[in-house]
């Protein structure tokens, strides 16, 4: 199932984005979730034609964390040696933008990058998962872009402020619940050009892992998204771009970028 968020005429409601029945070719209808997504969900019976709604950002967690250099070639083109323990970080929830959403280049900061990554949804409240039971608690995947103001990274020293801006996570288009994510092809491309491609088979911490590290450290609630990591390829936009990061079986997450 593909679960997203989206404006309709009325207001704000999770979908689920079906085919259309009266409708022959490829045409989808979002069809309105009671209250949540999570678990077993039921309907309300409203439905729109996706020409009449507007996709968003799939999910607003309580909190994003991240994982860095857990792409080995990620690793080495930043300078670093590969970790044997992932990396933790975390974005505010305020950084979060859906599709078509604009990045917004903050005036303190030089180089803003991009980093095409797989995003983790979790299902349900867990904490202390066993690593063999990790993708047990997810809801679905879909696609991030872990902005990040790379010299003000290296000029703290530290990531926070450098991956926290608003607007800084793009997420979307949706939530697959249904996809195998241990091996998806991932590209990026800024206006069309390939920038980054490789394949989530080449994570050096795995799904499963990685939500049994992090439930280790923190309970983890239905909503809140891991970052799994950006592989090798990382660079620089500027006002007027646009980014996009595909992954196999999860579409295309594409946003502009512009001065602040």
């Amino acid at each position: 199932m593909r679960l997203a968020r989206v404006a309709q005429p009325e207001g704000v409601s999770f979908v689920a984005l079906e085919p259309d029945p009266n409708s022959p070719g490829e045409k989808v209808l979002a069809v309105e979730i009671d209250q949540h997504p999570f678990g077993e969900p039921t309907f309300t019976g409203r439905k729109w034609p996706m020409a009449d709604v507007r996709l968003l950002a799939p999910i607003l967690p309580t909190k994003v964390l991240c994982v860095g250099k857990n792409y080995a070639e990620h690793a080495r083109e930043m300078g670093s040696e590969v970790p044997s323990n992932p990396v933790l970080f975390m974005k505010p929830s305020t950084t979060i933008i859906g599709p078509s959403a604009p990045i917004k280049m903050p005036p303190d900061a030089e180089r803003v990058d991009y980093e095409g990554e797989l995003a983790v949804v979790i299902g349900q409240p867990c904490k202390d998962v066993p690593e063999a039971r990790g993708t047990d608690v997810v809801l679905g995947y879909t696609i991030a872009n872990d902005v990040t103001a790379r010299d003000l990274q290296r000029a703290d020293g530290q990531w926070t402020r450098a991956k926290s801006y608003d607007t800084f996570c793009p997420l979307g288009p949706w939530i697959d619940t249904a996809v195998d994510a241990s091996d998806l092809g991932l590209r990026t491309e800024l206006d069309r050009e390939l920038k980054q491609e490789s394949r989530t088979s080449l994570l050096l911490h795995d799904v499963g892992g990685l939500v049994s590290y992090v439930s280790r450290v923190m309970t983890l609630l239905p909503g809140d998204v891991i970052l799994t990591g950006t592989p090798a390829g990382v660079g620089p936009m500027q006002p007027g771009q646009k980014v996009s990061v595909s992954i196999e079986g999860l579409g295309t997450l594409t946003n502009p970028v512009q001065r602040a």
